[in-house]
């Protein structure tokens, strides 16, 4: 279904950061406008990157054969990104269906070399997801998309958190940027469903975490946003225990009996379909997947590991629990890959998708007063 320009101005449009300029962000975004894949959703897309990286991007791309034409798109520069001046000039000016996008134009500090990380254009990356929040926030955006960011040259730049401590990713970013006390990283394909308790923590410190108020708000989260932007009004969920065997009856580990069912036993006394801990070695079997919506894992490799042997190109990453959707791709930088071909648009596509589907809901798709 391609894009009528009626129809997309009467939808706010989606918004997708391109992150590390020297990466594979902004391949993957020419590789979908080249294959008129922008121009399915029934929305804008405006695209956030340097525009002189952009083309350049692009001419290196056709000349590793991997663009036969570069894609056309409309620039449009960012001064004190006034929204309400600039939603009314791109309006005024995106006239041409044949666009396949609108570039946010920010521009790095240094030149962009493929592959080649510079921190000084880290400021730039932040810079990206700022606007993007601010966006989101004011509803001149429906959605956040994200691309890949190397998190490693944002923490050799100084660049902080809010909070003033070190960039540990998307999620804490905009969770901090937004004044949520808590929010759910959830990774999704055909296979499966997977929320966190935790995120990005060294496995030591995972231990201390596992709260009984944490179990509980990441469930709660889940729930809501299950049935908001999912729409399924009684979701099933598994959760996976933090020790083997979910504690082998507290001979490997007291977390299950202790914090983790009595939360869980709380949520199914109110009537929520859901389990209590189950061990997460027979938890991700296919007679069990298949009769549930969604798991909770207690940490970042119990549950990812899993999820992305069953769909790595397919994978979508959500924060749950925002007050705006972000969906963003399940891969890295990708580096070796950046400007010479290799790399795969399906993740970003699949993201884009998820994020419309949420932003098509009555109940998130809040009209603009």
């Amino acid at each position: 279904m391609k894009k009528k320009h009626n129809d997309s101005q009467e939808k706010r449009p989606l918004l997708l950061t391109t992150g590390e300029p020297a990466g594979i962000g902004m391949d993957v975004v020419l590789l979908l406008a080249a294959e008129n894949k922008l121009q399915d959703f029934l929305r804008p897309i405006w695209v956030t990157a340097d525009a002189n990286a952009m083309e350049k991007r692009a001419d290196a791309l056709i000349a590793a054969g991997v663009l036969k034409i570069c894609p056309t798109w409309q620039t449009f520069d960012i001064d004190d990104l006034k929204e309400e001046a600039l939603t009314k000039q791109i309006s005024q000016q995106s006239t041409d269906t044949d666009q396949a996008f609108v570039l946010l134009n920010i521009p790095c500090d240094a030149p962009v070399t493929s592959g080649q990380i510079n921190i000084d254009n880290s400021a730039m990356v932040a810079k990206q997801l700022e606007i993007a929040h601010k966006l989101a926030t004011n509803q001149t955006v429906a959605a956040i998309v994200t691309g890949p960011l190397q998190k490693s040259a944002l923490i050799d730049a100084g660049i902080k958190l809010p909070d003033g401590t070190m960039f540990s990713g998307h999620t804490e970013f905009f969770m901090q940027q937004s004044g949520c006390e808590k929010v759910v990283m959830m990774l999704a394909n055909q296979a499966m469903k997977v929320a966190l308790v935790t995120t990005h923590l060294p496995l030591k410190d995972i231990p201390a975490a596992i709260t009984a108020e944490n179990v509980r708000q990441t469930v709660q989260i889940v729930i809501d946003d299950l049935r908001e932007k999912f729409g399924l009004t009684q979701p099933r969920i598994l959760v996976c225990g933090l020790n083997p065997h979910a504690g082998e009856g507290g001979h490997l580990g007291s977390e299950e009996i202790e914090i983790i069912n009595p939360v869980l036993r709380e949520f199914i006394n109110a009537g929520v379909d859901i389990s209590e801990a189950m061990p997460a070695d027979t938890l991700f079997t296919s007679r069990h997947l298949a009769n549930c919506d969604t798991v909770i894992a207690m940490y970042h490799d119990q549950g990812l590991p899993v999820l992305k042997s069953h769909g790595f190109g397919d994978t979508v990453n959500l924060t749950l629990g925002l007050p705006y959707i972000r969906t963003s791709v399940d891969h890295g930088t990708a580096l070796d890959l950046a400007g010479r071909g290799g790399a795969s648009a399906t993740s970003l596509y699949q993201a884009l998708i998820m994020a419309n589907e949420m932003a098509d809901r009555s109940i998130v798709n809040i009209p603009l007063a």
